[in-house]
């Protein structure tokens, strides 16, 4: 499927606010950037670096007053995801090198709190893929939705002990049970079609098998079309702007939908 996907912002900042956004998608295996835009208004300076997770990150100045951020996609993203049911967790000393802090508690995912929970979940199951299944089984079955329930200081260890969350903390908690397994993994951030209501969503990758597999447990079963914007250990490393002073964001709209684009086949 080819997505159109746009998010426009817009902040009041009563003085200069250096920021950090980080609004675009890279082109890889899962996903093929075909066209982009990107809109300051006004227009200021910007500097793009890739940071240590390998998203691409904007540094700009916002100036007093009115500021306005508006990025729009066409992405080619997978109709339905891979999954293996046999694919095995490969004991720590076999794991690539780049995957390791992945295995590591941070901010919001006390993975090493959290180790009798998430075994009292997989028991005796085999360490394979089957085991993140079950922990977004889990989690969707026995976490509910609830935009009142958190807030950005949220942790999994809360969400296990409310079971109500929203995307992240599902993610959240979803990251933090399969580290507690020393299962790899890590939190992802993009664009769902089809989302209701539409905003930006989140959700977990676990590395089994030698490569990373998607798991959203806000869903029955984790399907396609969405397109990944960045990578991080937590929700802490994939905020969309990162801002240093005072300023108040007055609007975010997002939007997604299929594209008539034609295609040549």
């Amino acid at each position: 499927m080819i997505l159109d996907a746009s998010c426009q912002l817009v902040y009041v900042a009563s003085e200069e606010v250096p920021t950090v956004f980080m609004l675009r998608p890279r082109s890889g295996l899962g996903q093929w950037v075909m066209r982009e835009e990107f809109h300051l208004h006004p227009e200021v300076p910007v500097v793009e670096y890739t940071d240590l997770y390998g998203n691409l990150c904007q540094r700009v100045v916002m100036p007093p007053g009115e500021f306005h951020v508006f990025v729009q996609y066409r992405v080619r993203v997978p109709d339905k995801l891979d999954s293996c049911p046999t694919a095995l967790v490969a004991p720590v000393g076999n794991l690539p090198t780049d995957v390791l802090l992945y295995l590591l508690p941070s901010r919001y995912c006390q993975s090493d709190r959290l180790i009798d929970f998430a075994m009292s979940i997989v028991g005796d199951m085999p360490e394979t893929y089957e085991r993140v299944a079950a922990i977004h089984d889990w989690i969707h079955q026995k976490i509910r939705y609830d935009g009142t329930a958190s807030d950005s200081s949220t942790s999994a260890l809360e969400t296990a002990d409310t079971r109500r969350g929203v995307c992240r903390d599902f993610a959240h908690l979803g990251i933090a049970l399969c580290r507690a397994l020393s299962i790899p993994a890590r939190m992802v951030v993009g664009f769902l079609n089809e989302l209701q209501p539409m905003d930006l969503h989140a959700w977990f990758e676990a590395f089994v098998g030698g490569r990373w597999y998607t798991f959203d447990a806000t869903q029955p079963r984790t399907t396609g079309n969405r397109i990944v914007i960045a990578y991080g250990r937590d929700a802490a490393d994939v905020a969309l702007a990162t801002m240093f002073g005072n300023f108040t964001m007055t609007r975010m709209c997002v939007t997604v939908k299929p594209t008539d684009f034609f295609e040549v086949k």
